[in-house]
């Protein structure tokens, strides 16, 4: 058996959630997955991360399912680990936890079960950015369109450069966070999160890059995502991978100024597409084959006119950008294959151009385009735009 020094940094994952909003008749921690829980899956996270002391608030009458998937989770670091009873606020929660603690520790990281999906790299990233003075937390920009409203009235715009989306872990130093949780309980102020609640006390926050995995799990529609992310990643059998396919559909009309773009390429002389960005129809249709068969949304959700950050954008920003997402969900880009249907431009002389072109977007990816007309039938076959099909294979793992 091989001893763990004793840890100087502790994780509470705060299990304690209704699930009234996700439609459960148990705690939100409990409710499965796939064959495991909700908790269970954030413990197999924070047990993949380096050792810390790992101590999980559950509900009043569940301590004993939370020891179970604790131990499940944890094998030979069980020492690690300790279930307490929460309280009737998360706050509350939280202070029970921080009542746990041994005393090597210096580092608290507080985590939400809910996010049961969290990298561990995220949570060792967490833990090694808070310093004696100052607390981290991960989060992602905001990318939708943000109102300020009154009743049903839409007042003003919100800058969203200014926003971000926290997620868990939340870091910090154990001695400033229970002394700023003492102040709290003083007050008898409920704060939303820990970071709210250690900034109050006077003490700085920093931000570090979150990960589309660590998303809540809050409504049906979330649990949804999270059985078909892990669904996508699970072998039929011990010794296959089962691929997924995606289709792509995009269609342009000729219009507007400048040059064609069109798969990756500028076309001078060719009339342009129109378009939220450059128009490039290929593009476009190998990001929602690819976003499709990762299960991701499609190219409105994540490149649409709610994100003017990508108006004007060439088919690399997209297809880099689509590939990071793929990347982050833990999918491997097999191929792509493009048909699109045009009279022009005349594509035969510049195909290797813009297969290695697209390739290069996608991370050296294999990409084959092939073009076709419709003999004058149709809106092609008039010259009034193009229509694009693309098929994705990509591999979980």
């Amino acid at each position: 058996m091989t001893l763990i020094p004793v840890p100087t940094t502790a994780i509470i994952v705060v299990a304690g959630g209704s699930g009234t909003r996700l439609g459960a008749a148990e705690p939100k921690a409990f409710v499965g997955i796939d064959e495991h829980s909700v908790l269970r899956h954030a413990l197999d996270g924070v047990f993949a991360a380096a050792p810390a002391q790992v101590i999980v608030v559950a509900p009043e009458g569940h301590e004993g399912d939370a020891e179970t998937e604790l131990r499940a989770a944890a094998l030979d670091r069980h020492d690690l680990g300790r279930v307490v009873t929460g309280g009737e606020t998360r706050q509350r929660s939280v202070a029970a936890g921080l009542a746990a603690l041994w005393g090597d520790v210096t580092t608290v990281l507080v985590h939400d079960a809910a996010r049961a999906l969290t990298p561990a790299s995220q949570i060792d990233a967490v833990a090694t950015t808070v310093t004696a003075d100052a607390g981290a937390i991960p989060a992602l920009p905001v990318i939708d369109t943000l109102k300020r409203v009154d009743a049903d009235d839409v007042v003003a715009a919100v800058d969203r450069s200014e926003l971000a989306a926290a997620q868990t872990p939340q870091g910090f130093p154990r001695a400033l966070l229970e002394a700023a949780y003492a102040a709290a309980a003083e007050s008898g102020v409920e704060y939303t999160d820990d970071a709210a609640l250690f900034a109050a006390a006077g003490h700085p926050v920093r931000h570090i890059r979150g990960s589309e995995l660590a998303f809540k799990i809050t409504t049906p529609g979330d649990l949804a995502r999270a059985r078909q992310l892990l669904a996508a990643t699970v072998p039929a059998a011990a010794t296959q991978v089962v691929p997924r396919v995606g289709i792509g559909t995009d269609v342009h009309a000729f219009g507007g100024d400048g040059n064609l773009w069109l798969a990756g390429l500028e076309w001078p002389g060719e009339q342009p597409l129109s378009g939220h960005s450059d128009g490039d129809a290929v593009a476009h249709a190998m990001v929602d084959a690819l976003l499709g068969a990762a299960g991701l949304g499609d190219i409105g959700e994540h490149f649409g006119t709610s994100h003017p950050e990508y108006a004007g954008a060439h088919a690399d920003v997209f297809l880099a950008r689509t590939a990071h997402l793929l990347a982050e969900a833990g999918f491997t880009i097999g191929n792509v294959s493009v048909q699109f249907q045009s009279n022009r431009p005349r594509f035969s002389a510049r195909r290797l151009e813009a297969e290695h072109a697209l390739s290069a977007a996608l991370g050296g990816a294999s990409v084959a385009v092939t073009a076709t007309t419709t003999d004058g039938l149709g809106f092609t076959g008039r010259g009034e735009g193009i229509a694009v099909t693309a098929v994705a294979l990509i591999y979980p793992g």
